[in-house]
């Protein structure tokens, strides 16, 4: 269901971004060509980043039982229910994106195109994960233009509540009171925020799917929609900031006090992975990030508890994805087979 590029038979030969575009249209339907080298380097990146984490911790093991930190599963068992519930809903979103675009797709459907590229994640690049979430609701019946208009849509709603929640504690943190940009995330939610709206994204979008050669979108999220989608991320990040807060109780002693900075934390460790954009998951840089933040909750301040109170999120948090990517994959195989069993029933029945 890709476009066809607009430019007519016989017209001057098309420019860069018009076969970037009909690229962009034909890519999944011929295997993609290998990478290994920049794939190398990018995973080698955040091996590095994350393994200086794990020696942190080894290293400074018995330091850290001294501070407190003691493996307790029961803390577990609600953070990954937590989390379980934040990866069903934010599919739920996925699909409301969607339906205010013009193309709704089944719950089933927004399920299984939100979940299963969530392990390509782990794969160094973000182009094979938006990739695989293109092609996935394409199947699904809805045109790439459309579906990659969401993911737009959908990482700026999910960035600016994000940087929404993580604000008063950049504005806060001890290490960032002498930088005068801890003030720019007051400037930058409202910017990104107000780029969504119809008159401005809509044009925007326009010219670049022109550039492209591919058609304009069928249409736009209204102003409200964008508040409400933007809304329902403040909600998700807050979900999943319980999970997180679960999880980390899991390894060390933490007051309901904790809460707040724990949330913030994780989304300080969202916000440094979507900058870093090179390395799978933001796998290293997510983490380090997130360790540095949560110190702040230690009376020691210290890095090396940070960091392994940052191993147990993030371990919990691949369990998680896991659990739920096969939990999703295992019910659409049900679905499918059982659609196929009445579609071969309904054939096999006398006609009336």
């Amino acid at each position: 269901m890709g476009e066809e590029p607009t430019s007519e038979p016989g017209a001057e030969r098309p420019g860069l971004l018009h076969r970037i575009g009909d690229l962009g249209a034909t890519v999944g339907r011929r295997a993609p060509k290998k990478r290994s080298t920049r794939l190398i380097l990018q995973g080698g990146i955040a091996a590095l980043i994350f393994g200086f984490l794990v020696l942190t911790v080894v290293t400074q093991w018995s330091e850290l039982r001294e501070e407190g930190v003691a493996f307790d599963l029961i803390w577990l068992l609600p953070g990954v229910a937590t989390m379980l519930l934040y990866y069903s809903l934010s599919a739920a979103a996925w699909g409301l994106i969607l339906r205010l675009l013009g193309s709704p797709i089944s719950p089933a459907d927004a399920q299984k195109t939100w979940a299963q590229p969530l392990l390509v994640r782990y794969i160094p690049g973000s182009v094979l994960f938006v990739l695989a979430r293109v092609l996935l609701a394409e199947k699904a019946g809805v045109s790439r233009r459309v579906s990659t208009a969401g993911i737009v849509y959908e990482q700026a709603a999910a960035i600016s509540a994000a940087l929404t929640i993580a604000t008063w504690f950049l504005i806060a943190h001890p290490d960032t009171q002498d930088l005068w940009f801890r003030w720019l995330p007051l400037l930058i939610v409202p910017l990104m925020v107000t780029c969504l709206h119809p008159r401005i994204f809509g044009p925007l979008s326009t010219r670049l799917l022109r550039a492209l050669g591919r058609a304009p979108l069928p249409g736009t999220i209204s102003f409200g929609g964008v508040l409400t989608v933007y809304a329902v991320y403040l909600g998700l990040w807050s979900l999943m900031g319980i999970g997180v807060f679960f999880a980390a109780r899991s390894v060390h002693q933490l007051g309901i006090d904790d809460f707040a900075i724990v949330a913030a934390s994780q989304m300080i460790g969202y916000l440094a992975a979507v900058i870093s954009a090179v390395t799978p998951a933001g796998l290293g840089v997510r983490d380090a990030a997130f360790a540095w933040a949560v110190k702040v909750t230690l009376p020691s301040g210290s890095f090396g508890v940070g960091a392994a109170i940052a191993i147990a999120v993030r371990a919990t948090q691949t369990v998680v994805e896991l659990i739920y990517v096969g939990t999703v994959t295992g019910l659409s195989r049900r679905r499918l087979r059982i659609e196929e069993l009445e579609a071969r029933a309904a054939a096999e029945l006398p006609p009336a």
